[in-house]
């Protein structure tokens, strides 16, 4: 009799009670009769009964990531987790969110806030992304719940009104250590037709540092804390445009307006939490993924980035995915004043710098012997540039003011300019250039010894590579490496190993001021005195000028001092100072040439002279694919090299 029983249970077509479970047509629902459990522990046995912990969206929105022992959150903040263990353990802290939704008492005593007394929200309006899905997934009865509304979320969803969203990236600003990969944020559409009155969020480091290379350092290692932000999207515009010099590109985001309120229940969550944040891996576009996925949990970004995270690369993640639904360009205030002065003539480039330095008053115009559309350009370029001064604070306040009305009152009496005449052409889209990563496979001879090389570039792109801006010089690379293979020795040689490799050339002109700069550290190989090479430590930086003409290219010059450690040297260690001058040259839109020349004098340490030439070409194939062509002569302790090398290079 038994044994029919229990076939008769297993075979029963519609529905099996098990305790206070009940199984209706494949589908676990909560059975609220008579049982010893409370109702959060009858909630949290269906739950394991679904294994809820395991699904995609808990993850997603706890920031679990996969580890060698298991999962762990990427947010390192404890507040945001209930079970102790919750950091770590997907289903303690789903079971302990449940339960925390039925307690009466709020998230944190009053007494314990510092900051922030919305702190003290009930758990259900605390985690509302994670009540949210959890209500959906096992049915809860809202009545039991000791909280009926959340005004303070409700109030702040009616304030921002979300409609729609779009990822925004500030371009690569290589004189600001934190601007140089470029950057990422949200724009929160609303009804408001104009962008500007939107909200931005960002994710950002909370860090006061100006020192450059203590930023980097603090920021490899996870010295800074990073937190979510929501700003008015006019100041992140005066922020990154006015004032940082920095061209913006919106991608507007294929989402519906539910999927931007889900974005928006997350982020609520992540209010003043903080992760640790690191310059190359959980940085402000990784954790911006973890929104986006949180909108869509049928998104995987967050997951195709192992070790490096670069702002760009996120926007080409997205680009794969078919989320962006149009692309808008917004250039900043240098580059649409950069823009002004190609429109005039060398004689009115002169007088709009007499009227900016006060040489001459703007209402001089009129007594000049020149058209009414050159006298627009002129005030219009004035006004535009003493609005950048201020904004990079160059002027007071009161002289703004002065200078700025008496620029506008002349210019309102030159009546309405043609349309489109400041329309700035359009630059290559950041999204559309080649990728992070580079493989270069080459031939070569050096001093007649054939050698086959093969080179590896995780992170970025170096002066010949890019292809953002015709008039700078951008080169970021970070642990680079060169290995040979010498046919005629039949062995292996390191050639150099670049853990970083900076350079910034910004072009000076009668109306801005930029410096350039370089540093670079790591391994090569250099001649000794005897004329054998060995491996090396070595450390050389410097600052200079830079220029650019149209017949002659981008052209620079550097003061570097530089520092050698180890190898064969005299004892182990040299230190000198040099000059470094070079001419980067764009011949066809898939044809550059960078000619360089450098010359150093170590006086300290092992003293010697050493010099350099080298021309180096690459001729772009396709976005992802180019060869070039090195050719260079070098000189050390007297002994002098020359070497060539054909490469084909590969981005992925």
């Amino acid at each position: 009799m038994s044994i029919v029983l229990v076939v008769f249970i297993l075979v029963l077509p519609h529905k099996a009670e098990a305790g206070n479970l009940k199984l209706e047509t494949g589908n676990w629902k909560l059975e609220t009769g008579n049982s010893s459990l409370s109702y959060a522990d009858r909630l949290i046995e269906l739950a394991r009964q679904k294994k809820l912990h395991e699904q995609k969206y808990w993850r997603i929105l706890l920031h679990y990531k996969k580890t060698l022992s298991g999962v762990e959150s990427t947010i390192d903040d404890p507040r945001f987790f209930l079970a102790p263990d919750g950091k770590f353990n997907p289903k303690s802290e789903l079971e302990a969110t449940v339960r925390a939704f039925f307690r009466e008492k709020r998230m944190y005593d009053p007494a314990d806030i510092v900051s922030d007394p919305k702190d003290t929200d009930h758990p259900v309006c605390r985690f509302v992304a994670r009540y949210s899905w959890l209500k959906e997934k096992l049915d809860i009865d809202e009545s039991e719940l000791p909280v009926a509304e959340c005004e303070e979320f409700n109030r702040i969803v009616r304030e921002i009104s979300p409609k729609s969203a779009s990822i925004v990236f500030p371009t690569y600003y290589m004189n600001s250590p934190a601007s140089m990969f470029g950057h990422t944020l949200i724009c929160i559409g609303t009804d408001y037709k104009n962008k500007l009155l939107s909200h931005a969020v960002n994710y950002s480091a909370l860090a006061d540092e100006t020192n450059g290379f203590l930023f980097v350092t603090k920021g490899l290692f996870g010295f800074y804390k990073g937190y979510y932000s929501t700003l008015p999207y006019y100041q992140k515009i005066q922020e990154y445009s006015d004032i940082s010099q920095r061209d913006i590109w919106e991608y507007e985001l294929d989402m519906t307006e539910s999927e931007v309120k889900q974005m928006i229940m997350h982020l609520w969550e992540l209010r003043g939490i903080y992760t640790e944040y690191y310059f190359f891996d959980e940085n402000c576009s990784y954790n911006l993924l973890f929104l986006l996925e949180a909108a869509r949990p049928s998104l995987d970004l967050t997951g195709q980035f192992p070790a490096w995270v670069l702002p760009i690369d996120t926007i080409k993640a997205m680009k794969k995915q078919g989320l962006f639904r149009d692309v808008d360009y917004r250039p900043s205030q240098a580059t649409k004043i950069k823009y002004k002065i190609s429109l005039l003539s060398e004689s009115s480039r002169k007088i709009v710098l007499d009227i900016i330095n006060k040489k001459m008053p703007p209402e001089s115009v009129f007594g000049l012997d020149i058209r009414k559309d050159e006298q627009i350009r002129i005030t219009d370029l004035a006004a535009d540039h003493i609005r950048y001064q201020y904004a990079r604070k160059k002027i007071s306040k009161k002289d703004y003011q002065n200078f700025l009305l008496n620029t506008l009152k002349v210019r309102s009496k030159l009546g309405m300019r043609d349309k489109g005449l400041y329309n700035v052409p359009l630059p290559p889209r950041p999204d559309n250039v080649h990728e992070s990563k580079k493989l270069s496979l080459g031939l070569g001879s050096r001093q007649g010894d054939f050698f086959q090389e093969v080179a590896y570039r995780p992170v970025f792109s170096n002066l010949l590579d890019t292809d953002y801006g015709y008039e700078e010089g951008i080169q970021i690379e970070f642990f680079s490496g060169k290995l040979r293979y010498y046919s005629s020795d039949k062995k292996f040689e390191l050639v150099s190993l670049n853990v970083i490799d900076i350079i910034s050339v910004s072009p000076m002109s009668r109306f801005f001021r930029p410096y350039s700069w370089k540093v670079n550290t790591g391994l090569k190989q250099k001649t000794m005195s005897d004329g054998e090479e060995s491996l090396i430590c070595n450390l050389n930086t410097g600052g200079g000028l830079a220029f650019y003409d149209d017949n002659i290219g981008l052209y620079y010059l550097f003061i570097e001092p530089e520092l050698n450690v180890g190898g064969d040297l005299e004892d182990s260690y040299a230190l000198g100072l040099g000059l470094s001058a070079g001419v980067l040259k764009r011949i066809s839109d898939s044809w550059k040439c960078h000619l360089s020349a450098r010359t150093m004098c170590f006086e300290f340490g092992d003293k010697h002279r050493s010099h350099d030439v080298s021309l180096s070409q690459r001729i772009r194939l396709n976005r992802n694919n180019s060869i070039s062509l090195n050719l260079s002569w070098e000189e050390s302790f007297d002994s002098s090299h020359t070497e060539a090398g054909l490469y084909w290079n590969l981005f992925f």
